[in-house]
């Protein structure tokens, strides 16, 4: 029962954030289920496409990966590069893209997004390159300011993601930031997007669900 009251107390909020990304030249979209998030964006996305994806948790989770996987599309997958020591083709691919899929670490009621990267292949994306770039973005991602989504990062989807991915991080050991230094940090490189210079080319959908860190 909390939890329907938790969903529907955000679902009050959509129509307020779907105007904020529209004033912000992005365009937004609202699904109550990933199944009905996963039918739309299939349907955006001709077959023959290139698609690449930033290794997002909430895509995996959408069940979006396994379905573009199972189509006809020239899908991008990391992984693959890396068992072959070709990232840097993996990064050079993906910037020329015609889909680009990822997350955010954290959105704002405004309609900004909030990431931190590690390496900054994520973000460039985000930024320039890939002609279309589809955000999947779960109700827990969103926050009241860019200051809080910081403190999101900081207190959840960095030390989360550090432990997941196995990074010799001082808040993978203390669940907590230290704005540290270290070798494996995956806080290196940090980007606000308040404003889309082309119009329809970020796309934000949005579920009334959990996903990700």
């Amino acid at each position: 029962m909390e939890y329907y009251y938790q969903k529907t107390s955000f679902s009050l909020k959509i129509p307020a954030i779907l105007k904020s990304l529209e004033q912000n030249n992005m365009e937004g979209y609202y699904f109550e289920s990933c199944e009905e998030m996963t039918k739309d964006i299939l349907s955006r996305i001709p077959e023959g496409s290139t698609i690449a994806w930033g290794g997002s948790l909430s895509i995996e989770e959408s069940g979006l990966m396994d379905a573009l996987r199972r189509g006809s599309y020239r899908l991008l997958d990391r992984e693959p590069y890396m068992n072959t020591g070709d990232e840097k083709k993996f990064y050079g691919e993906a910037v020329q893209s015609d889909f680009y899929l990822t997350s955010a670490n954290a959105v704002t009621y405004h309609g900004e997004l909030i990431n931190t990267d590690g390496i900054g292949n994520r973000l460039a994306c985000m930024m320039y390159g890939p002609s279309q770039v589809f955000f999947v973005v779960g109700a827990n991602k969103f926050t009241a300011s860019i200051e809080e989504g910081f403190r999101r990062i900081e207190n959840i989807a960095a030390p989360a993601n550090a432990r997941r991915l196995h990074r010799n991080t001082p808040c993978a050991k203390t669940g907590r930031c230290v704005h540290c230094h270290a070798a494996e940090c995956l806080c290196c490189y940090t980007s606000v997007i308040r404003h889309s210079r082309f119009p329809g080319r970020l796309k934000v959908f949005i579920v009334g669900e959990t996903l990700g860190l």
